[in-house]
């Protein structure tokens, strides 16, 4: 299967494992747009790309971008929309419902999503949504075996509306423990903070999923105290609860598994090892590409034939 992967050139993540992870698994043509290419997609297609050469094209840009040029987008076959971000859809936001609309208008393509419930929730809307979970890079990030000199902290933004019940989730916790909060460089800076942190808080309320660092804490040997975001997110990742990470839904009961861990050392230390485990096992990015090329393989929905009109605005890139 021969594949062309379009990814943002900016991105403040860095993503390359990801792509290599879904490099080694087709025949794939990875290309970086920049900020200037996916705002003209008609016109970077025009100069770049031919798109009988393959099997399927795969979008992971931004959204922002990909919902102001629908007429064009529409002209690309064998389309997959790879989205780390269609919670938004579902939580009071900019882009809620955004989502939805924009799928409507392409209801050939394949979106491959990051949350078990948003994938879900797009099938039930009609659409061809599946599932493969957020990772982590196995190559810059992992337990270095060393002293946890943090007992209790958060590493990240909360500056986004989208991460509004973050930052007051946090900020509630930090008046009655003491929290660590902080923002690192990415790469080996992010690593050793990582490494210093016994009990990670993930606090990604209302958002139904779990975000990257929630699988980067438990893949550096951290305790993931995780917001619970439900029963079926939670079986569809194998996430168990004081097994392999802690739940909370409430300050009180975070408070009440700390009571507990910080008294029984060695349930936290299996907790930690558990998770760790399933972090290696299931969410390293070379597994997660591999994944997204096993989701994009089955046949794709119909495309309906271009009209005359696109097919001259597609001849002359207009």
């Amino acid at each position: 299967m021969k594949v062309l992967f379009l990814v943002q050139k900016e991105q403040r993540a860095i993503l390359d494992r990801l792509y290599d992870g879904v490099a080694a698994n087709c025949e794939c043509d990875l290309r970086w747009l920049t900020s200037e290419d996916q705002r003209n997609l008609r016109r970077y297609f025009k100069r770049e790309v031919q798109v009988e050469r393959y099997d399927r094209i795969v979008f992971f840009l931004r959204f922002k971008q990909e919902i102001r040029q629908v007429a064009f987008i529409r002209t690309v076959p064998n389309l997959v929309i790879l989205e780390h971000d269609a919670y938004q859809n579902y939580i009071p936001c900019k882009y809620t419902g955004k989502f939805s609309a924009h799928y409507r208008q392409l209801p050939w393509a394949r979106v491959i999503s990051s949350g078990y419930m948003v994938s879900e929730r797009l099938r039930q809307e009609g659409f061809d949504a599946v599932f493969v979970p957020k990772g982590y890079d196995e190559q810059l990030l992992g337990d270095q075996g060393r002293e946890r000199d943090i007992e209790l902290a958060f590493v990240g933004s909360t500056n986004s509306v989208a991460y509004s019940g973050r930052k007051a989730l946090l900020d509630e916790l930090g008046r009655v423990e003491d929290l660590v909060v902080t923002r690192t460089k990415s790469g080996e800076d992010y690593c050793n903070t990582l490494n210093r942190i016994r009990f990670f808080v993930s606090a990604d309320v209302g958002m139904g999923e779990y975000m990257i660092k929630n699988f980067e804490a438990m893949a550096c040997g951290c305790v993931l105290l995780a917001y619970d975001q439900g029963e079926e997110e939670n079986r569809a990742l194998g996430l168990q609860d004081m097994h392999n990470v802690v739940f909370y839904n409430s300050i009180p009961t975070l408070q009440e598994k700390l009571r507990r861990l910080r008294a029984e050392p060695e349930l936290a230390r299996r907790i930690a090892e558990n998770g760790r485990q399933l972090a290696v096992s299931r969410f390293s990015f070379a597994a997660v590409g591999r994944s997204i090329v096993d989701h994009m393989r089955p046949a794709l929905r119909p495309h309906p034939p271009l009209s005359a009109w696109q097919r001259l605005r597609l001849k002359l890139g207009i």
